[in-house]
């Protein structure tokens, strides 16, 4: 398991450590949030994805709420591959007691079997290679830098919660080499794992922006966004995190931030997942337009839930850091 070992080593080492444990009734809350704010993300620009904001304004008008259809004729609430994908990296952690590339190679493959409602590219082209070598390391490739690693990153980010940043940092390289072994890909996914850790923590969104948006835009300039709107973002991870900072950063509410991004259109069911679970660490279930909680399909509300908090338990079970009282 990758909390610590060879690949650990083979990553930049990472001064600081995670911020201590608030009020584990806050905690808690805010990991709630974060992984229901990604399934609602996720439904909500379904409905949209692969349309350009002229296309929404004039079929929709302003797409605000869980309607379903879309490309992928989806029933109200369904979700896609965003929040089904990281359902099953977080059973695989949870089963493993930590993150493990071979455990969560195996729970995307099992995923895949299941015949989802949509797949990537690169992760059906690196999954099937995995099934052909039994490797769980795809190959490091300059093309493999879209966005399915960081939308499933959530799991990684609850589980390793209060631990050495340097656990954060190879166990979310540790599940996005399984399919996406680039390093644009990588800084996206470590990146947004530490904010909704630093969310999770209740750190001021402005030290959040200067410490961990404005280190990736220093570490890769590629990733530099400012504030001229980032319209109809593609599957490329760079695309996606400008769309999804510019938006975070630039509204106040959950539902701004998800009413923004996925108007913007393009592929907005990532993009609405991704600001999503940052939403949600931010903000907490309390801002939460219950329309969209009651939208979403209850199962998936549920896992949704349940494994939240089983990660966040498997943190503190496992972290050296003292809990914080009840």
């Amino acid at each position: 398991m990758f909390w610590s070992g060879e690949l650990i080593a083979r990553t930049a080492p990472v001064r600081r450590r995670a911020a201590p444990y608030p009020a584990r009734s806050a905690l808690l809350d805010r990991g709630i949030a974060a992984y229901s704010g990604l399934a609602i993300g996720d439904a909500l620009g379904a409905t949209v994805e692969f349309l350009t904001p002229n296309e929404i304004r004039h079929q929709i008008g302003v797409h605000a709420d869980i309607t379903g259809g879309g490309w992928l004729r989806l029933k109200a609430g369904q979700v896609t591959d965003d929040t089904t994908m990281s359902l099953a990296l977080g059973e695989s952690i949870l089963a493993s007691g930590g993150v493990d590339a071979k455990a969560a190679a195996e729970a995307f493959d099992a995923w895949m079997r299941a015949k989802p409602v949509d797949i990537g590219n690169t992760v059906r082209r690196n999954l099937i290679s995995f099934r052909k070598t039994g490797h769980p390391e795809a190959a490091a490739s300059e093309h493999d830098a879209g966005n399915g690693a960081a939308m499933r990153v959530l799991p990684v980010a609850l589980a390793c919660y209060g631990k050495a940043a340097e656990l954060t940092v190879s166990a979310c390289r540790a599940q996005a080499h399984v399919t996406h072994h680039n390093a644009l890909s990588d800084a996206a996914c470590e990146t947004l794992a530490f904010m909704v850790q630093d969310f999770l923590a209740g750190r001021d969104p402005i030290e959040v922006e200067r410490e961990r948006a404005f280190k990736l835009v220093s570490d890769y300039p590629v990733f530099a966004y400012d504030k001229k709107r980032r319209e109809n973002p593609s599957g490329f991870v760079v695309d996606t995190m400008q769309a999804v900072l510019q938006s975070f950063f630039a509204t106040e509410t959950f539902e701004d931030c998800l009413i923004d991004i996925v108007n913007r259109g393009g592929d907005a069911d990532t993009t609405g997942a991704i600001a999503g679970m940052l939403a949600g660490a931010r903000y907490g279930t309390g801002s939460i337009p219950r329309r969209w909680l009651k939208a979403v399909d209850e199962k998936i509300s549920a896992r949704c839930t349940e494994q939240a908090t089983a990660l966040l338990a498997l943190g503190e079970s496992v972290s050296s850091q003292p809990t914080a009282p009840m």
